[in-house]
């Protein structure tokens, strides 16, 4: 059994925040030089380079009941849905707005929670929802006025990364996390790289195969080492620390995702975000701290579970 250890957790929590945006802002740069699907594409191939070595080399366990084996695939498809979304949205948008509006997630856990598995969600709780949802269309409405529509797709992240979480919940206790995300990245490179390879040979726009250069390929090698390490950075801090004093590391994320924007791309959010972002991120705490005061009055009670940021890509 592993002894607690919560500042080695929150360190490691810590890498994740920093590794998870700037994996976003190396999707943002390849963004503009191929297709999404092929980029989602090759960061899955590369989650198989890096993971499945060390599931073999480890003696790792990756078989599992034919019901869990549905169920990952499940989640890998909501795991492709989410990513699709992350990777067209920062076409658009500035990094911290698109992170930013990403964690509306937390208040879809909770909801979710409530309305399928049945959790009890008090009417504190579910008006700091109401307020945080107040807060991610605040961030919204100024990208919404400049780019429309697709300042929209990340509340499609939230949402397939919020039932992407729910079906996680159903089978963790069942299956070695590093395993599955083994498993997970050869089921989604073995549906993307034949889609792709018929749809680049009937030209379907957005669906094509682009040849790139030297630069482009470290980035995406880049892409699949972040997006694998921040997994594994997270697995690990839960390891060591309790999730209920990890949780509110978890919106460091989001000033971590400005400075980087800023420094890569001189983007920042305007003052209606940053104030929708500020709304967001105390509503997020308020559930947090919320949650930490009902276990403690009951003792008994099983944890509830922490909003959840949305995994690195």
């Amino acid at each position: 059994m592993t002894l607690d250890r919560p500042v080695l957790g929150i360190l490691l929590m810590l890498g994740f925040c920093v590794f998870a945006p700037l994996g976003d802002s190396i999707a943002k740069l390849l963004g503009e030089v191929m297709p999404v699907a092929q980029l989602m594409m090759l960061r899955f191939a590369f989650q198989v380079v890096f993971l499945v070595p060390v599931v073999v080399l480890g003696r790792r366990p990756w078989r599992a009941s034919p019901y869990v084996m549905r169920m990952t695939l499940l989640r890998t498809l909501l795991h492709m849905g989410g990513i699709m979304c992350m990777f067209s949205a920062l076409r658009f948008l500035p990094l911290a707005d698109a992170v930013a509006i990403c964690f509306v997630m937390p208040f879809l856990m909770l909801l979710l929670g409530h309305f399928v598995l049945k959790e009890d969600v008090g009417p504190r709780r579910m008006a700091a929802c109401v307020v945080g949802f107040v807060g991610t269309m605040m961030v919204i409405q100024p990208s919404f006025s400049e780019v429309g529509v697709p300042a929209l797709l990340p509340l499609g992240v939230a949402v397939f990364f919020s039932l992407f979480m729910l079906v996680t919940r159903q089978i963790a206790k069942q299956v070695d996390p590093i395993g599955m995300q083994a498993v997970s990245g050869v089921m989604a490179t073995v549906i993307l790289l034949p889609l792709l390879l018929v749809t680049n040979a009937f030209d379907v726009p957005g669906l094509t195969l682009t040849a790139l250069e030297p630069k482009s390929w470290a980035l995406v090698i880049a892409i699949g080492g972040i997006g694998t390490l921040g997994h594994l950075l997270m697995t690990w801090s839960l390891r060591y620390a309790p999730a209920s004093t990890l949780a509110p590391m978890q919106y460091l994320e989001i000033p971590i995702a400005a400075m980087i924007g800023w420094a890569m791309f001189r983007d920042f959010p305007d003052g209606l975000a940053l104030l929708g972002i500020t709304v967001t991120i105390a509503s997020g705490l308020y559930i947090i701290l919320r949650e930490r005061a009902i276990s403690r009055q009951s003792p008994t009670a099983p944890l509830p579970h922490p909003p959840a940021p949305p995994p690195a890509i």
